[in-house]
Order: C-alpha cells, then sequence, then structure tokens
C-alpha cells in the first residue's frame, strides 16, 4: 500500500512476449526480428541497404524473339544478294515490314503473359543477397512493406511497444 492510497498492480505477465508478427503466409513470416522465406532466415537488424528491381524476362519469350529476328535477318540478306527485292510488288514489302515487326510483338506478349518476377535484394554480412522473389505485385508489395517497417523498429531500438498502452494511465488521488 502507498501512502497515497493506491495501490501497485504485479505485471500481467512475466513471460517474455512473442516476437511482433508483421507478415505470415505459408513460407514467408516477417517479425520484429528475423525475416524467413522458406528455410533462408535472416535477422532484420543485420540486413541493410534492400532494393527491389523486377527480375529477368521469361527465357522462353527471349528465344523465339532471337530465333524470329535471326530467321527475318536471314531472308532480308538472301533476297538481297539474290536480286529478289527488285523484283518485290510493294505488297511484298509491306509484308516483309509487317514480318519484321514480329520480334517486337513477342516481345510484348511475353511480358504480357509471363512477366518479369519482382524480386526484394538486400545486404547480408557484406553479400548481396536475393531476398525474396514473387510475380503477385500485390503480395510482394504487402512482403516488401512488412520488412520495411521491421527494419524501422530495429533502427529505432525502441521496440514495438504501443505508447499510449506503455504510458502509465493517470489516476486522480482520492
Amino acid at each position: 500500500m502507498q501512502t497515497d492510497g493506491s495501490t501497485t498492480r504485479p505485471p500481467r505477465s512475466t513471460r517474455p512476449a512473442a516476437p511482433t508478427l508483421l507478415y505470415a503466409r505459408p513460407g514467408i513470416v516477417v517479425t520484429a526480428e528475423r525475416f524467413s522465406v522458406g528455410r533462408a532466415s535472416w535477422p532484420v537488424a543485420e540486413l541493410t541497404q534492400v532494393w527491389t528491381t523486377r527480375g529477368p524476362h521469361d527465357r522462353l519469350a527471349l528465344r523465339a524473339v532471337t530465333i524470329s529476328a535471326a530467321l527475318i535477318g536471314g531472308v532480308g540478306v538472301l533476297l538481297g544478294f539474290t536480286g529478289g527485292l527488285q523484283r518485290l510488288t510493294a505488297t511484298a514489302y509491306l509484308m516483309l515490314g509487317a514480318v519484321g515487326l514480329l520480334p517486337l510483338l513477342l516481345v510484348v506478349a511475353g511480358d504480357r503473359w509471363r512477366p518479369p518476377a519482382y524480386e526484394l535484394w538486400g545486404r547480408h554480412r557484406d553479400a548481396e543477397v536475393l531476398l525474396f522473389s514473387s510475380d503477385d505485385e500485390r503480395q510482394f508489395g504487402q512482403v516488401t512493406r512488412a520488412l520495411q517497417r521491421a527494419r524501422e523498429g530495429a533502427r529505432l531500438g525502441g521496440g514495438w511497444t504501443d505508447p499510449v498502452a506503455s504510458s502509465g494511465v493517470w489516476r486522480p488521488n482520492r
């Protein structure tokens, strides 16, 4: 009992608090202390210089573009050496021009059907590490924001206590 008539209460729980969970989906867990994807896990405090980028284009689309461009170029060179370009009609030139656009159309279609993945990179102990990769833009944004919040909490070092809940409640002396 205190002299002003108020009583003090013991803390509610004496066991350590569970880590603050910022994001959790199957295979991906972001807490205030750790960033885990699959079997890989990194302490948030050790991750520096985190950045996002897009991954490489689809290999199949790149191969299709390369092969079609080579074939079209080969046909053009063959027609040039054989003198066939001088005997072509205007319609044939328009058809060659349209076929010449095929690699560009393949690039656009390949990026539309199989867009490059979103990648989250960072430095861990002076090594560049691919932290997370996804083709789902929404999930990628959620994971990136969760990691940013965890890094801000680790940088500030204050932990994740709610400032209103952790402050003492004012009670009048009666």
